[in-house]
This record gives structure tokens, C-alpha cells and sequence, in this order.
């Protein structure tokens, strides 16, 4: 076994588990049913428990979906977080149902939008605080606060996270609630390495929830996430993760099993000496699959994407396959081509351009012509 000094966090309690301060690094993974579906969702929170999960979130997007918690709570003795989406005035329906809530800063903007988002963030402290929950201050770099990207470069896609991150901090602990921990998540293991160290440095006692988005579909998106992990937690930072794979409902348990495996590895010292992934090859991220996706059909479609684009492996170009309205458009603009699922119809992007709407079964045509565009108007190596 290897001897890793730990960062020196702070204890942050999460129903039965605490985080930092020296404890087992908890896994993580998401319900990928609709909250709404009491039973499939308590399934799903039951089959995630059992595959060894210190956490298990739930995304609550509406009214019905709060409606739903007392049931599954009723049902489980997982440790349960809740994922505030837009709304965030729904941590009070929730929170004596959860052990943990969950906010993105650049969701705060989505609804009162004439209210500070200091006010909004008072609001949710004090729910929690009121309710024996613990907080988590999701940052994300496809819906990052809009006021913290205007003050960076366009290509500087780290500095807005951390501003935000630290903003956030700083209030919570300016109001006394110090319960909380922090994430920074990108769907490039090299950010995530470079914005979750960065954070480490400047604020070593907040505990980090560590994650790649839109990793993918194993084993791609293992090996992404495996990268970051590895060259974070081997250097004491991350005291919870989380594996984002694209994965049907029923094989969820792979995240757990696969952040599991990482860790293991880690202890024993079987870790890569370098970071080098996708610098000069195709690179195909995909959202994992979660409550919000608003079309099964996008988990094949991420499959057949891979497959199709196979031939491209060995052009540096990125494509984004994402399964939602809600991180899809924002989480697209970086990627050279980029589909972002809804209902009936995937939209095709070219980073931030939108190239039209089109149905799932002529999505793949556009896509291949798109792409042979980019390969031939590439330089040559």
C-alpha cells in the first residue's frame, strides 16, 4: 500500500458518512429515473446502495418530483442527496428527506432573477441548516455563473470556477455554515487536475467532491476519469467521487464498481506517471446518464456515435453527445461538433453555432459530413 498525506480537510457529515478530515473517500453515483417514478427510483437508489454507493443523488426538477422524496425515503437507508436544478426554492420541500443538497451557482440565475444570488444562497444554507443536511456547491463548466465568465478570457475556462467556487465559500462561511464541500468538474481530466489543485491550494480545509462530466461510455470514460483521480488523489486532494459514465439504467452499479476499482489502484500504487489523453486523437464525451436525460434513445446514440466516428480516430477533434436541455447547450459550445438531445429531435452544433434540428435516425448522416468537413479542412501532420 502507499502512504498518501491527505489534505487537511474539515469533517463534513453526510447522514451516515463523513467526508474529509482523514475518512474513507465515499463513492458516489446519480439515479438515472425520473424522481416522479417512486418505484423505479427507490429501485435504483436500492440497486446503488447495495453496489457500495457512501451517496446516492436525485435530481428534483419540479414540484412532483419533491412530492416523490417522502416515499423514497421511506424506502432506503442510502444516504440521499438532492440535485437542485433551476428552482432553487425547492431545498425547502426537500431537505427533511435528504441528508445532502446540491447547487449549481450558474442554476441561481434561472428563476428570480432580480434577487441577489446571495439571497439564494442565505435561503438554501438555512434550509439545510434547519434540516441536518449537508451542502455540496456544484461548479460546472458548462453552466458556470454568467457574471464570473464575463471577467475572464474566452478561452479561460477555469478561472470563472474558481471565482465562483471562492465566492460561494466565502459566503457560507461568512454565515456560519461550514458544513459543505466543493466541487469542480469538466469534461477534460486535465482541468479538472488543474482547477481542483489550484482550489486545494488556496482553500486546503474545504472538502472536494471530484468528478470528470460527460466522461462517456466505458471504457473511455473510465480511463478519463481515472487520469484525473489518479493525479489528484495521489497527491492527498478528493475526499469523495464520482464516476459519470453513459450507461443504461440497469448497469449504474458500473459507476460505483469503477470508482471502487480506482481507489483500490490508487492505494496499491497502480497509477499512470503522466497525464496525456486525447491531445492528438479523437475524443468523444457524453454526458452520464441521470434523471434529466429526456430520451433513452440518446444511450444508443452515444454508442453508435462512437462507433461511427471510429475512423476518425486519429484526428484531435472533439464531439459532445449530450443527453439534456439543461447542461446540453451551454456544455456543447467548446466541442467541435456538439448534439444535444431532446425529446424528438438531437440539435447539431459546431461549437457555439447551431446547425438545425434533426431527428434521431438522420442525426448520424450530418454528423459523418460534418466531421469529414473538419478532417479536411485540418492541416495536415
Amino acid at each position: 500500500m502507499v502512504e498518501i498525506q491527505r489534505n487537511p480537510t474539515r469533517s463534513v457529515r453526510i447522514g451516515s458518512i463523513t467526508i474529509g478530515s482523514g475518512h474513507p473517500i465515499a463513492a458516489q453515483s446519480m439515479t438515472a429515473t425520473h424522481t416522479s417514478d417512486v418505484e423505479a427510483t427507490l429501485t435504483q437508489v436500492q440497486a446503488l446502495h447495495a453496489a457500495g454507493a457512501g451517496v446516492v443523488r436525485i435530481a428534483v426538477d419540479s414540484k412532483k418530483d419533491a412530492a416523490a422524496l417522502p416515499a423514497i425515503r421511506g424506502g432506503t437507508q442510502a444516504n440521499l442527496s438532492i440535485d437542485l436544478q433551476e428552482n432553487y426554492r425547492l431545498a425547502a420541500e426537500v431537505a427533511a428527506h435528504v441528508d445532502k443538497i446540491r447547487y449549481n451557482p450558474g442554476h441561481l440565475y434561472h428563476h428570480e432573477r432580480e434577487k441577489p444570488w446571495q439571497e439564494k444562497v442565505k435561503f438554501i444554507a438555512d434550509i439545510a441548516a434547519a434540516n441536518d443536511c449537508a451542502l455540496r456547491v456544484g461548479v460546472n463548466c458548462g453552466s458556470v455563473d454568467p457574471d464570473k465568465k464575463a471577467l475572464f478570457a474566452e478561452d479561460d475556462s477555469i478561472g470563472p470556477m474558481l471565482a465562483s467556487a471562492h465566492e460561494h465559500c466565502e459566503l457560507l462561511d461568512s454565515l456560519g455554515f461550514t458544513r459543505y464541500c466543493v466541487s469542480l468538474k469538466d469534461s477534460d481530466p486535465a482541468k479538472v487536475i488543474e482547477v481542483n489543485k489550484r482550489f486545494a491550494e488556496e482553500r486546503p480545509e474545504v472538502p472536494l467532491h471530484l468528478g470528470v462530466t460527460e466522461a462517456g461510455m466505458p471504457p473511455d470514460g473510465i480511463i478519463k476519469t481515472r487520469i484525473a483521480f489518479e493525479q489528484l488523489i495521489s497527491r492527498g486532494i478528493g475526499d469523495t467521487v464520482r464516476v459519470s459514465l453513459t450507461v443504461p439504467n440497469a448497469r449504474k452499479g458500473e459507476e460505483i464498481a469503477a470508482a471502487q476499482q480506482i481507489l483500490t489502484d490508487i492505494a496499491a500504487g497502480r497509477v499512470r506517471s503522466v497525464v496525456d489523453f486525447g491531445r492528438d486523437s479523437l475524443n468523444i464525451i457524453s454526458c452520464p446518464s441521470c434523471s434529466r436525460v429526456e430520451n433513452e434513445a440518446f444511450i444508443e446514440l452515444a454508442e453508435e456515435v462512437k462507433q461511427m466516428t471510429a475512423y476518425a480516430k486519429d484526428h484531435a477533434i472533439t464531439i459532445a453527445v449530450m443527453g439534456c436541455r439543461v447542461n446540453g447547450p451551454g456544455e456543447t459550445d467548446d466541442a467541435d461538433l456538439g448534439l444535444w438531445c431532446g425529446p424528438t429531435h438531437v440539435n447539431l452544433k459546431k461549437r457555439s453555432v447551431e446547425l438545425g434540428a434533426f431527428p434521431y435516425d438522420d442525426i448520424l448522416p450530418r454528423l459523418r459530413a460534418e466531421l469529414d468537413k473538419l478532417i479536411e479542412a485540418a492541416p495536415s501532420r
